[in-house]
């Protein structure tokens, strides 16, 4: 059982920046793709980006390309969302998960583990 725990979230104006942190409570993430998801209320969650652990690919969702970066401590176990240039559409819960996958899967559903949500709220 992989437990994750992000944290990071919080208020920002539009253009800003926030870093999200997301900590697991195995040993090591070899092996493991990690994935960051976001909710609005009312839509469904969606896929930001994720990172194999092993070899480093990442994969990202067109609408924060270029703006959101996902990145690793391997010392620390733990995985990184940074993101700039905020826009009030990113508000949302965002979640960490993890899966054992050999791909980044883009759908929740490839994903067996997960965070408990951090909110993030971009004000205009």
């Amino acid at each position: 059982q992989v437990q994750l725990v992000e944290s990071g979230g919080g208020s920002v104006q539009a253009g800003g920046s926030l870093r999200l942190s997301c900590a697991a409570s195995i040993p090591s993430l070899s092996g493991f793709t990690m994935g960051w998801f976001r909710q609005a209320p009312g839509k469904q969650r969606e896929f930001v980006g994720g990172l194999r652990w092993s070899g480093s690919s990442t994969s990202y969702a067109d609408s924060v390309k270029g703006r959101f970066t996902i990145s690793r401590d391997n010392a620390k176990n733990m995985v990184y969302l940074q993101m700039n240039s905020l826009k009030p559409e990113d508000t949302a819960v965002y979640y960490c998960a993890a899966d054992r996958s050999l791909f980044i899967p883009t759908q929740a559903r490839g994903y067996d583990y997960w965070g408990q949500g951090t909110q993030v709220t971009v004000s205009s």
